[in-house]
């Protein structure tokens, strides 16, 4: 058996044992497949540690960046109290139409703020709206733009503040300094940006599954 088998199947295993069957969530990824989307969704054992990291941080406020069929989106909205509210940023009109049918069918639509367009855009005209910080920010968009996400999280930030940011590993190829993927230079540019930032204490952990060899950065502002 293939070491990427082994992971698909280790996968499997903990989504049986340690994640209840849940046809909504199926259905949302059914459905994203037949839209067109791409297979860019967390796994199952993803969503719930993103759902598991809002229920222990108690958070009440999420911006999520890069919605795409809203599936993450899901897992966190089930974690939040009655209260609470997630602002989730698609660029794409399809996904982000997709997006508001599966949030009406987990019934979590009315926890979301789902906005169109450039997500830097976005943020933009947040910051102009007033839009208070956030107790959570997930980012997991175009990796090229990931140190600009990375400045508007802080900007969106109070001490305490978690910041997940998604496919940090890109199967190994951030130790490649040389490399022509704008992807891994962003995703190489985030890491310095936090680095060199003294308001972030952060870690990052190396994941493989279903979606193959990849990773995550997880953070949270000090000051």
């Amino acid at each position: 058996m293939s070491q990427i088998n082994v992971w698909d199947k280790v996968d499997q295993y903990i989504t049986e044992r340690l994640i209840p069957h849940d046809a909504i969530l199926e259905a949302v990824l059914s459905t994203n497949q037949e839209a067109g989307l791409p297979a860019y969704d967390v796994s199952p054992s993803q969503g719930k540690l993103l759902n598991l990291l809002v229920q222990m941080q108690g958070s009440k406020r999420i911006l999520e960046v890069g919605t795409l069929g809203g599936y993450s989106t899901i897992w966190m909205a089930r974690a939040l109290p009655a209260e609470g509210k997630i602002v989730t940023l698609e660029l794409d009109p399809h996904h982000a139409q997709v997006a508001a049918a599966n949030l009406s069918l987990a019934e979590v639509q009315d926890k979301v703020e789902l906005r169109v367009g450039d997500a830097l855009e976005q943020l933009s005209q947040m910051s102009n709206e007033g839009v208070e910080p956030f107790d959570c920010i997930f980012i997991d968009a175009d990796k090229p733009n990931n140190p600009n996400y990375l400045k508007w999280a802080l900007h969106f930030s109070h001490p305490g503040t978690v910041i997940i940011g998604d496919n940090v590993i890109r199967e190994g190829e951030i130790i490649n300094k040389n490399s022509e993927d704008p992807r891994v230079q962003g995703v190489r540019a985030f890491y310095d940006l936090i680095a060199d930032e003294n308001r972030i204490t952060a870690t990052a952990i190396q994941t493989v599954g279903s979606k193959g060899y990849d990773g995550f950065v997880i953070g949270m502002v000090t000051s």
